[in-house]
């Protein structure tokens, strides 16, 4: 399985993250900081090191040792953002968790449901992957709508669960199993058969909204 070859849809692409990627990487975190900054992961540890190339050389080897795929979005060839399969658990469970971010400059042209959709399916099809998870803040309308497009089914609510932008933060769980998307997330959402209200948040859960 070669992922260093982009899994394409029109101008939007997916491939995995190279060592030379870091500086690219580090220019558009740097340039987009007030974008990110309130959705970033932090540790409760305190400040760690904002270093690139370290980050990338351990996402690959997450990746070589079997836990992850570091990926790149890419539009008309160039890097719009970064897009993470990780916590990949195999056996009984066989289940991973997609995090990822864009540059504001990408934004609103389709590349992060697109990627998702993308990335799901290289899970689904080329890892065997059986259940595909994203957990988004209630705060985050663009990620929700992402959810929203793809029909990933909501799965419920999440109290204190990642350290994001210096503290806990709640978190809402989507997923979708393989056998939900038989025909392939990309496909389901180009055909317009993304079912439109799988991500409704019941009322009982919606914070911050």
């Amino acid at each position: 399985m070669d992922l260093s070859v982009p899994r394409q849809h029109g101008p939007i692409g997916v491939r995995l993250v190279r060592a030379r990627d870091a500086r690219t990487l580090q220019n558009e975190l740097l340039s987009n900081r007030s974008w990110l900054r309130q959705w970033e992961a932090t540790s409760p540890d305190g400040p760690v090191s904002f270093d690139m190339r370290l980050g990338v050389r351990r996402l690959l080897q997450q990746h070589r040792d079997g836990l992850g795929v570091p990926l790149v979005m890419e539009y008309d060839g160039q890097i719009a953002g970064q897009l993470n399969v990780w916590g990949i658990a195999r056996g009984s469970l066989s289940s991973a968790t997609i995090g990822y971010w864009v540059s504001e400059r990408f934004a609103g042209k389709n590349i992060t449901p697109t990627s998702v959709a993308l990335a799901t399916d290289l899970c689904f099809t080329e890892l065997r992957l059986h259940r595909m998870e994203i957990c988004i803040r209630p705060e985050n309308h663009a990620s929700l709508r992402v959810v929203e497009k793809l029909g990933f089914r909501y799965e419920g609510l999440r109290r204190r669960y990642i350290h994001i932008n210096g503290d806990w933060r709640d978190h809402y769980a989507f997923a979708l199993v393989r056998e939900e998307v038989p025909e392939g997330v990309l496909e389901r959402w180009a055909a317009g058969r993304a079912p439109q209200d799988a991500a409704t948040i019941p009322p009982a859960d919606r914070l911050h909204t």
